[in-house]
């Protein structure tokens, strides 16, 4: 028995074809067909069904990955052990980080953290939460960029900082002429809100109140706050904006912001990893760069964390 072949077993249970499992795993079909019979004819067992299509695992299969995954997360801690002693800060890392998150934070920190650390081959990919939090689970992903708290058993969260909600309020909005926001102003009922899905959405959720407008009002659910701003300017609604959304609008549109009385409602943004880690030195790397460039963008202090979760 070897780790290669518990690897190519692990392939073969994720995507349930042995031509795709190859492929993922950079080796030829045969090359991995051959492995994985092996390892079958040691242990004297079936691990797949491979009559069925897709291919499926067989009962004594599906307990034999569960061990593997763990020997190889075992085995590739030992190299993380190892790297780590040699201060070495390199080799691929791969991130996800939810798409309300992405466009603001990501030019913020990527040409600093590839500058100072060239060795490092960070594998980025967009994704939402709960991908995220499945492709941490799974080992596709070493870590991730999310809302919190999440109170998840197997993920660790280190809170990178505190982005505050921001109003965008059209000056014939029935909120224009306020001065400041406090949660009780606002009203699900005229506010314009992402698609479901998205985190930033549950937030603003959790933070409203129930509707106190009456009558019929207009509903619309987009996935891009680009989109919401400009539906607000045509008078169908407000809309809440993260923080860091706001920085690079335009001066016309800067001047449509409303910011909530302190405590302002904000959402806590972590790092999320699971607690299994591994390339603690990446991860570590990465905290200290994304706190240090965000430091400055956000000032807020006094803040309420709203929960992205719907509870």
């Amino acid at each position: 028995m070897t780790i290669t072949q518990l690897q190519y077993v692990l392939a073969v249970a994720e995507y349930k074809n042995f031509t795709l499992a190859a492929e993922k795993s950079f080796v030829t079909q045969p090359t991995l067909s051959m492995q994985v019979q092996k390892l079958e004819d040691e242990l004297d067992i079936l691990l797949f069904d491979r009559s069925k299509k897709p291919i499926t695992i067989t009962e004594v299969g599906k307990k034999i990955v569960e061990q593997a995954k763990n020997i190889v997360n075992e085995a590739s801690r030992i190299k993380d052990i190892v790297e780590q002693e040699k201060g070495y800060i390199g080799g691929d890392y791969v991130l996800g980080i939810i798409p309300t998150i992405m466009p603001t934070l990501l030019p913020m920190f990527l040409k600093t953290f590839i500058q100072k650390y060239p060795k490092v081959n960070l594998i980025i990919k967009e994704q939402n939460t709960e991908s995220l939090i499945k492709n941490i689970q799974d080992g596709h992903l070493d870590a991730a960029i999310a809302a919190t708290p999440l109170e998840i058993d197997f993920i660790k969260e280190r809170p990178l900082y505190y982005e505050p909600f921001v109003g965008y309020v059209p000056n014939e909005h029935r909120l224009g002429n306020k001065k400041e926001l406090v949660p009780e102003d606002l009203d699900i009922a005229d506010i314009l809100l992402l698609q479901d899905g998205h985190c930033f959405r549950e937030g603003v959720l959790n933070l409203c109140k129930t509707p106190k407008i009456g009558g019929e009002h207009f509903s619309l659910q987009s996935g891009s706050f680009e989109t919401l701003i400009n539906l607000s300017n045509e008078g169908l609604g407000m809309t809440l904006l993260p923080y860091l959304n706001t920085i690079e609008l335009d001066t016309g549109k800067k001047k449509q912001l409303k910011y909530f009385k302190e405590p302002s409602p904000a959402r806590e943004v972590s790092l999320i990893y699971h607690k299994k880690e591994l390339k603690v030195q990446i991860t570590d790397a990465l905290k200290d760069v994304i706190t240090s460039v965000v430091r400055g963008a956000i000032a807020f202090q006094d803040v309420k964390i709203i929960s992205p979760l719907n509870k």
